[in-house]
């Protein structure tokens, strides 16, 4: 990494590559078994899973291959600038077919002279410590295949990538020049807490008894009883219940409290159904951790304190819920290393900059809370408010300008401008979210 090793004449040599050649039609292989994982197939890199050939920026030299059981793409501008930027992808359930997707900055890097690099990892699932390694190995992949060694590397994923990107930078803290998360799990296994808050507090303001195991039949009834007390309806707009309103309430101040957008959000992300196989379910309910029947659970409540108000001490109906909310203890505990759900320090030793939306609530924004607040002592973290609802739904602009501003903060010491993301007063602001948002979003008021 260090670039003052880097004589000129090898930068020189290595800054201009030889353009592509005219292209031959690609035929797209059919997926070939895992070398390394059985059961696993792995997708032709050359292609996209919907059979789209991957076609190379004019000027740009491409690699593609499996490497140990994964899946790579590397392309490299014509006029390299010597950086490479790693692109970790997010979770893509448990299915067996492995693939590698390029990133939504691409064609932004290319311009801007960075080859970029990404693999579609050996393993499918919630693997973090596995998307860490495939990531890290593309830098010395990349040097093998090309036969170019990069002067600096950009670390950058979106949602588990965001973790995968945190992960990295603290295990590996000398490979990297900075970092880039978006829509990032920035708070680990905060996450699943998350989704056992969400439908604990959820039973308990609708008074029905649940189990932290349960089969997918028993949750299902469960759930049912759950929807008509709140007023949810799979796939439908919510009618909510003065219960449901309440929920409302506890749901905003667990994902980052009280901030502009929220009330659509929550109606969009209860109208949404949940992943299969639950897509007969609002959305958070399909996510219940109890459903996976692991003995390693890393989900726990047993010392939350649920708030409906912001008021200094709990109210009565704060009580009554704190003490009719179903406790878990984990049974597991993210821990350093490169497991499943590795925990994240937040002790960057290099510049990182984030986006993450307002209204996201399967990856919320107090993700990028608890980061903060574990990197704050390092002064290397800065994060911006996007106000949007989906997840990950971000502009090009926004992203172009982040991405920008983050090589900027590297090249020059000075720390790039952020959102001020744990005070609570900017946070509720009316405005809040609008200095780095580029366009408006259903749900959210247009910015002045």
């Amino acid at each position: 990494m260090a670039a003052g090793s880097v004589a000129l004449a090898t930068l020189l040599a290595v800054t201009l590559l030889p353009p592509v050649t005219a292209a031959q039609p690609v035929v797209c292989d059919a997926p070939v078994p895992s070398t390394t994982q059985p059961g696993y197939v792995v997708a032709d890199p050359d292609c996209d899973l919907d059979g789209t050939p991957f076609t190379p920026v004019a000027g740009s030299t491409v690699r593609t291959g499996i490497e140990r059981g994964a899946a790579y793409r590397i392309e490299v501008p014509r006029r390299w600038n010597g950086r490479l930027v790693l692109f970790a992808h997010g979770y893509r359930g448990d299915g067996p077919v492995l693939h590698v997707s390029n990133p939504q900055l691409r064609a932004h890097y290319l311009d801007r002279g960075y080859a970029w690099a990404a693999s579609s990892y050996q393993l499918n699932g919630y693997e973090v410590g596995q998307g860490v390694r495939d990531s890290h190995a593309l830098i010395s992949l990349f040097r093998r295949v090309t036969g170019r060694t990069a002067q600096s590397v950009l670390m950058t994923g979106e949602s588990m990538g965001g973790h995968i990107t945190a992960v990295a930078l603290e295990e590996f803290p000398r490979s990297f020049a900075g970092a880039m998360p978006v829509c990032g799990v920035l708070g680990d296994a905060a996450l699943y807490d998350y989704f056992l808050d969400a439908n604990v507090t959820a039973a308990a303001l609708s008074g029905v008894n649940i189990a932290f195991e349960t089969t997918p039949d028993e949750w299902r009834a469960q759930v049912r009883q759950i929807m008509t007390a709140l007023g949810l309806s799979a796939g439908a707009p919510p009618a909510l219940t003065p219960a449901g309103r309440t929920w409302s309430d506890v749901a905003e101040r667990r994902t980052g409290g009280e901030r502009p957008g929220f009330d659509a959000s929550f109606a969009y992300w209860n109208t949404a159904t949940s992943l299969e196989p639950y897509a007969d379910l609002p959305f958070l309910f399909g996510l219940y951790p109890g459903l996976s029947g692991s003995a390693d659970n890393v989900a726990g409540n047993r010392h939350t304190v649920y708030r409906i108000t912001d008021a200094p001490h709990l109210t009565p109906a704060e009580r009554r819920l704190n003490a009719d909310v179903l406790r878990v203890s984990p049974s597991a505990h993210p821990s350093p290393g490169l497991g499943s759900i590795p925990r994240v320090d937040g002790r960057p030793r290099v510049p990182v900059l984030s986006l993450h939306g307002l209204g996201d609530l399967f990856v919320p924004f107090s993700m990028e809370q608890i980061y903060a607040r574990r990197a704050a002592p390092t002064g290397l973290f800065v994060s911006r408010a996007i106000r949007a609802t989906g997840h990950c739904d971000f502009t090009q602009p926004e992203l172009r300008t982040a991405f920008d501003d983050l090589t900027r903060w590297i090249a020059t010491g000075h720390r790039a401008a952020g959102d001020p993301i744990l005070t609570p007063r900017a946070v509720a602001a009316p405005t809040f979210g609008c200095r780095f948002t580029s366009a408006p979003r259903a749900g959210f008021a247009a910015c002045p």
